[in-house]
């Protein structure tokens, strides 16, 4: 059994925990390991969470089975990218599973429940920034329909960035 919650500030130490234990498995050996600790430590902080989640653009999902966390999303409504001409588009910056969840199905339900809550916001596509190196999230977001509308080099640290992938889903 699964569900989904929307994560508020008090989940803002939940959530740092989560980012790191999420983001290294998936691109920890994208960089060199100094430029991959800096920018954890920069960017998964609890205190970065809590201005998150204090902004409302920004909805944060945590993703549970059997109560137990396996994962979380991050989606911003109205987030213009200019490969994409339409304006009301949403950005799914995270969609993450711890790796003992990895082919559970729980990426797909979580990535279902994303969609669906985009479409109640009058969104005409969803969009998202993959690493190039990626190929299981790439095969999922194919799978899904995305298509490839440009790159984009996503910034690790002042001396590397890891090319990636623009991917647009039109509803």
């Amino acid at each position: 059994m699964f569900k989904i919650l929307r994560a508020t500030i008090k989940d803002a130490q939940l959530l740092s925990k989560l980012s790191v234990d999420t983001f290294l498995p998936a691109h920890g050996h994208s960089a060199p390991k100094i430029d991959i600790d800096n920018y954890v430590t920069q960017n998964f902080n609890t205190e970065n969470f809590i201005t998150e989640l204090s902004d409302i653009n920004n909805c944060y999902y945590l993703l549970y089975s059997n109560d137990q966390i396996a994962g979380y999303s991050k989606i911003v409504f109205n987030h213009f990218n200019e490969n994409i001409p339409a304006k009301n588009t949403a950005y799914m910056s995270r969609l993450y599973l711890l790796e003992r969840f990895y082919g559970s199905g729980l990426g797909k339900k979580l990535f279902d429940f994303n969609l669906h809550l985009c479409k109640e916001h009058q969104q005409s596509g969803i969009w998202l920034a993959v690493w190039v190196e990626n190929q299981k999230a790439i095969s999922f977001y194919k799978k899904m329909g995305f298509l490839k509308v440009g790159d984009y080099d996503f910034k690790i640290s002042e001396r590397h960035k890891n090319p990636n992938h623009i991917l647009y889903l039109e509803f």
